[in-house]
């Protein structure tokens, strides 16, 4: 008989990660770690869940989130971790809070607010700033309590204020000085645990003023200086969202390449496609197989469904919110706003009116052959005819009167759009399911932490388990190609090794599901963030347990108020699999 377990998942259909076919087996968990896979396993367990019928998979690993911040003020990084995630990067797109002197906080605050859509106010209020440099913040994050385990790039825009000053956040070119300075400041986050690099050249990552960010434009040589520091350490991931559509494929691909050969790391950057025109995802992913055959390791990044806000009266985002007569209203609670939204002489104006300029994200709300309803449950592929433009030249009437009245909602002004930014190309997922199916694409993109009013994505592990596998009309995904990329695949492009597999020596981070119970409910919002900000969450209904690090974090969809989650400190590497007996005879 073999030695005992802490925790016994039971005749479950297990998903390994691995991409192979499913089997049905018990796992074995002792402490952290996975000690058996297999057929049966006959020893003594303190707790045994019982999976016959269910599937079980690894925990799933979001590479590109922003919990920088609510990592730091909260407990639970949810959405997430309710959409059975385990693992979150955070300090994607090179914005973060660290390093930075007392005298920067308001301006990282700024950036960070502009590009992720995250209220000044909330930041002011829940961030502590017991931290400056780098190793600090991963010190404070440490020392907080939180459900899943969080790992971190090192951000250009702090990083670079932070060896420039003022010259830094004007964008004013870095002298030899502040490239050596920038090269000491990367060594020391590698070396205390950053898992790489983050920037971010696109032209609407701008502050909340509109000011280009600290990192826009930045020249190849001062990403090479900070990008030696992977190169010196052997370890780290370059990640990068590129100037694409303001710029063309090839040219802003030739940037990261060129950073990628300079220090011998592999990179990330952001992919997706127009909803119409030329199909150019393919020039991007021409140039990245081109760049791999050659042994470079360069992995496009995408989301399986539109890029796209969710629009309404309660939230940051809709086709009226840069109106002169709305905005003299947009920060009252609803309730109040109803006031003036029922007056018909106030929806008269409103809907005549034309938007002002503002944020780049907000002057995008008005595509209205990209913009349809969104109802319970979601659809994240409505059909043309219900777009906002089409109902109304079908009615003909205005496309303002139109989008009015769905947020109206019948009265009570919490009516829900859906804002198709990108990614439904012609209408349609024929572009999506050619971009997940490339072997050189990863799944991220989820921006937990981020656009909290104005983007809920971190739902999209479930959306792929529901959506892509078991609903769709039209050619679907498999289960083991969704939970590898959703798992392994993930894992192993930021170099995070230990995680992303049901094996004997990994980490014991899992996911139980009753897959045909499944489902993906619609975005609502709450006011649960510093301050009582106000964020978008979104539920799912189908996970029978999330466990990480051999804890169970949430059962039959609801926290269990367990708190195993790590800071992880660089790069981890595959796991030596040992048995349980292998184990004990250590």
């Amino acid at each position: 008989m073999m030695s005992g377990c802490d925790l016994l998942i039971r005749g479950g259909t297990i998903v390994d990660g691995s991409g192979d076919q499913p089997f049905v087996g018990d796992i074995a968990i002792v402490d952290d770690r996975i000690v058996w896979v297999g057929a049966h396993y006959d020893g003594d367990a303190r707790e045994v869940i019982d999976a016959s019928g269910l599937t079980v998979t690894p925990g799933f690993v979001d590479i590109h989130t922003h919990y920088d911040g609510q990592a730091i003020w909260s407990e639970e990084l949810s959405p997430s971790s309710s959409h059975g995630v385990t693992t979150v990067v955070t300090g994607n797109c090179g914005v973060g809070f660290a390093p930075c002197r007392a005298e920067d906080h308001d301006m990282l605050i700024r950036v960070m607010e502009g590009v992720e859509d995250i209220p000044g106010v909330v930041m002011a209020e829940g961030l502590a700033w017991d931290w400056e440099t780098f190793p600090q913040y991963l010190d404070a994050l440490k020392a907080r309590r939180r459900d899943i385990d969080v790992a971190a790039f090192l951000p250009h825009s702090p990083l670079r204020v932070y060896a420039m000053g003022e010259r830094g956040a004007k964008r004013e070119p870095a002298t030899e000085e502040d490239l050596e300075r920038m090269r000491d400041l990367a060594r020391e986050a590698i070396e205390a645990g950053a898992i790489g690099f983050a920037t971010s050249r696109l032209l609407i990552h701008r502050t909340k003023a509109g000011e280009n960010i600290p990192t826009y434009a930045a020249d190849d040589a001062e990403l090479k200086a900070i990008a030696s520091a992977m190169r010196d350490a052997g370890t780290g991931v370059l990640q990068m969202v590129l100037d694409s559509p303001f710029q063309s494929w090839e040219d802003e691909l030739r940037h990261l390449i060129a950073v990628a050969e300079s220090c011998g790391r592999p990179a990330t950057f952001t992919l997706g496609t127009s909803n119409g025109g030329e199909p150019v995802f393919r020039e991007a992913l021409r140039i990245a197989e081109e760049a791999n055959a050659r042994g470079l390791s360069i992995t496009p990044q995408i989301l399986p469904r539109p890029v796209g806000m969710v629009c309404g009266f309660e939230l940051s985002t809709h086709p009226f919110c840069l109106c002169p007569s709305y905005q003299a209203i947009a920060n009252l609670p609803l309730d109040e706003q109803l006031i003036h939204l029922h007056d018909p002489a106030f929806r008269a104006t409103l809907l005549t009116e034309q938007p002002q300029d503002g944020n780049p994200l907000a002057m995008m709300t008005r595509n209205w052959d990209w913009i349809f309803p969104f109802g319970d449950p979601p659809n994240y592929e409505p059909p043309a005819e219900t777009s906002v433009g089409a109902q109304a030249r079908a009615q003909g009437r205005t496309p303002e009167e139109v989008a009015y009245d769905l947020l109206m909602n019948g009265g009570d002004g919490r009516g829900l759009l859906y804002n198709a930014l990108g990614n439904y190309y012609e209408g349609r997922f024929d572009a999506l399911y050619e971009m997940i199916n490339h072997p050189d694409t990863v799944m991220g993109l989820g921006d937990g932490g981020a656009h909290y009013a104005a983007i809920c994505d971190a739902s999209y592990p479930t959306f792929l388990l529901t959506y892509w596998v078991r609903d769709r009309n039209g050619p679907k995904l498999t289960l083991p190609q969704v939970v590898r990329s959703l798992t392994a695949r993930p894992a192993e492009t930021v170099g995070l090794e230990d995680r992303g597999r049901l094996a004997p020596g990994y980490k014991a981070d899992v996911n139980i599901i009753d897959t045909e119970r499944m489902e993906l409910h619609a975005p609502t919002v709450r006011r649960d963030l510093p301050t009582g900000g106000r964020r978008l969450d979104q539920a799912a209904t189908g996970f029978v347990a999330t466990i990480c690090s051999g804890t169970i974090i949430r059962r039959h969809d609801r926290p269990t108020g367990a708190r195993p989650g790590r800071v992880v400190r660089g790069s981890q590497p595959v796991p030596e699999r040992k048995s349980v007996l292998e184990r004990d005879n250590a």
